[in-house]
């Protein structure tokens, strides 16, 4: 796993993934424990300026827990002293993904998004980023 850095985040790729600078080097980092909706889908738009409006061009705190099969750090990730992942839960723009045990705090402000009904939790039904992927990927193998 790779150390704890900080950065400037000069990209925005989606609602959980960023680009951040240590020292002349671009990083990519998806955000840990969150799932935000993907582009096309419900909120997917939303979540993506949301986290821009949090992230971008700002100072990030980078601490990592992983890295994922495409390269990305997956980390736990401050702008400016807020974590990203709880301020898109806090809005309803994500998905506490429960498949990797995200604290705690995670699955609280999911909870109270929902009972709150805030962001994609409007929505009768919403639907996961995770299904919705597959959804796409079933349409491409026809």
């Amino acid at each position: 796993r790779p150390a704890p850095f900080s950065g400037v985040v000069t990209g925005v790729s989606d609602g959980d993934t960023l680009v951040v600078m240590q020292g002349r080097d671009p990083v990519r980092v998806r955000l840990a424990w969150v799932d935000a909706p993907e582009r096309g889908q419900d909120y997917g738009g939303l979540a993506k300026q949301t986290l821009a409006e949090l992230c971008f061009m700002r100072s990030a705190r980078v601490d990592p827990v992983d890295v994922d099969r495409y390269g990305r750090v997956v980390a736990r990730v401050a702008c400016d002293g807020e974590d990203a992942g709880l301020h898109l839960l806090r809005k309803g723009l994500a998905w506490a993904f429960v498949r990797y045990n995200p604290p705690q705090e995670y699955l609280q402000e999911q909870g109270r998004a929902k009972v709150e009904r805030v962001g994609l939790w409007r929505q009768s039904s919403p639907v996961p980023p995770w299904e919705f992927r597959n959804s796409k990927r079933g349409q491409n193998a026809i």
